[in-house]
């Protein structure tokens, strides 16, 4: 069934509401971003507080199977809901799902920063189970957010408008640095005057705390408006074929006149909707190709870019001078690294992935990215054993390389791709999937970057050997994943949604949009 008012949203003009739902959508994105990298200093703290008593080096030091601990949880939570929270999206619809995503992520970051108790075991325990919770709305944000915005968007722009959505994690790992670097100050000052500095577990304590309860307030004030946004008019059309109130909803909040797409002037084939259902032969044999392609590479990046996350507690050692420094110090010198990196590296690389992507296409940034990343880190990996011993900033340099090339590339592609290939009622379901088998790589990438960094010399800096493994493995990964594009991935670029789904009635919805093409342009041509 081709219908005219999916035409208009392909047609639609940019318009204000468009950036408005960026706004909305985003929300969940810049939580997920802030909530994943305050880690890094809030593992400071906690060590700071928790594990003063150890001797030696060890001293101040999670244990790297509790650093995994918490990593895991958090992971485990995303990957059951962007499966649960998925397919909900797609037999329910997906603006009833969007605010129980947002509000679990809400809750669950507060939550998180009221973890009970005060002993040690029992506050990292309370830690964890609230962030698996957290992992459960993040999770389900991630394909609810993909297809609500590339479902409101026009094909000419989709690319566009669903990266600048995926840039608002870019937003959130500069939010999670400022507010932990002014979080840590106002408690020096304030320790400082109490001549207590030196020594502030306490203290500490509720700084970790403050700066999670803070993550879920730009969320929370999203709620409600959230919750106001209408069903997307593909959903709503083509899942629950009410084509009047998709009609009405689109007049909500696009500039289209309900009497330009009024119900007796909407065209009908008569073709009924397709029948199979997921994971049926007959789905396989038409989306299986995609279905692989989106999941692999997502998979193969997030090996790659969770271990690069990872990889700055090692920078940290050989670069920031944290030794004799007080717990607010330490605190702000790696939050202030993660706001450099956020501002030359990760925001440009989201940035010009919005400007390209719907002129040079998803598959060419996608390939791009890889390429360039598994050349960074075959730079940094066969030459560690110089990158080690001079600690200059070259190595710097390279390392903010990587996550440049991430978010210009295959970090941002990945989230677009599979919220354009696959059918309305399939959509968010698909993505949810695609996203999960990616969370999957990031589980792996971080016990493969735990094992490279459990191997420290006497200087307590990783040996030569297991990290130029690591880093040339996560070169060889990302020359896979430029070759699993090349070979698999569909260009969707400039083309509408229902184009993109690969389905018989596409050919019929074509000459409906040739016919409606001909009507504005009388000299268009016509198949038959």
């Amino acid at each position: 069934m081709a219908l005219k008012v999916l035409y208009a949203l392909d047609a639609a003009k940019i318009q204000y509401y468009h950036f408005k739902a960026i706004i909305i959508a985003g929300m969940g994105l810049f939580t997920d971003a802030y909530d994943l990298f305050c880690i890094p200093p809030i593992m400071k703290l906690l060590g700071r507080v928790y594990y003063e008593d150890k001797p030696g080096q060890d001293q101040y030091q999670i244990p790297r199977v509790v650093l995994a601990t918490m990593l895991g949880t958090a992971l485990l939570g995303t990957v059951i809901g962007q499966l649960v929270f998925g397919r909900l999206g797609d037999r329910m619809g997906r603006r009833h799902v969007y605010g129980i995503s947002l509000i679990l992520m809400v809750f669950s970051s507060i939550g998180c920063g009221f973890s009970f108790c005060r002993t040690k075991t029992c506050v990292l325990v309370s830690l964890g189970i609230f962030r698996f919770f957290l992992g459960l709305g993040i999770g389900g944000d991630y394909p609810l957010s993909a297809t609500i915005m590339s479902e409101f968007a026009n094909k000419k722009t989709r690319g566009a408008f669903v990266a600048a959505l995926f840039s608002m994690q870019g937003l959130g790992i500069l939010a999670s640095s400022l507010v932990t670097m002014v979080v840590s100050k106002i408690f020096e000052a304030a320790a400082s005057k109490n001549l207590s500095w030196k020594h502030t577990p306490e203290d500490a304590d509720i700084v970790w705390r403050l700066i999670l309860i803070l993550g879920a307030v730009p969320a929370g004030l999203t709620y409600y408006w959230r919750m106001m946004m209408p069903e997307t008019a593909r959903y709503t059309a083509l899942v629950e074929n009410n084509v009047l109130q998709a009609t009405k909803d689109m007049e909500k909040v696009l500039d289209v006149s309900i009497s330009r797409i009024a119900e007796d002037d909407l065209i009908y084939l008569q073709q009924d909707p397709p029948s199979y259902s997921l994971l049926s032969k007959q789905f396989f044999r038409r989306h299986g190709v995609d279905l692989f392609s989106c999941a692999t590479t997502w998979l193969l990046l997030d090996i790659a870019f969770y271990s690069s996350s990872l990889f700055q507690s090692q920078i940290y050692k050989m670069h920031l001078h944290l030794k004799n420094t007080n717990v607010y110090e330490e605190t702000f010198k790696v939050a202030v690294f993660q706001a450099i990196v956020a501002l030359v590296a990760a925001i440009p690389g989201y940035w010009l992935t919005v400007y390209f992507i719907d002129r040079i296409g998803r598959r060419k940034i996608q390939m791009m990215g890889f390429l360039c990343m598994g050349i960074v880190y075959f730079a940094l990996g066969i030459p560690y054993h110089y990158w080690g011993e001079k600690k200059n900033k070259g190595f710097l340099f390279l390392y903010g390389l990587t996550f440049f090339f991430a978010n210009f590339g295959p970090n941002t592609t990945t989230f677009i791709v599979p919220a354009e290939l696959f059918p309305a009622r399939f959509r968010s379901t698909c993505h949810g999937f695609s996203g999960a088998v990616g969370k999957v790589g990031a589980f792996f990438g971080t016990l493969g970057f735990l094992w490279a960094s459990n191997h420290n010399g006497p200087d307590d800096l990783p040996k030569i050997g297991p990290m130029r493994i690591a880093l040339v493995s996560l070169g060889v990964i990302c020359l896979l994943g430029m070759g699993v594009t090349y070979l698999f991935t569909r260009e969707t670029n400039g083309r509408s949604l229902e184009e993109n789904e690969n389905e018989d009635e596409n050919t019929e919805l074509c000459l409906f949009r040739c016919h409606m093409d001909a009507d504005r342009h009388p000299n268009t041509s016509v198949p038959q």
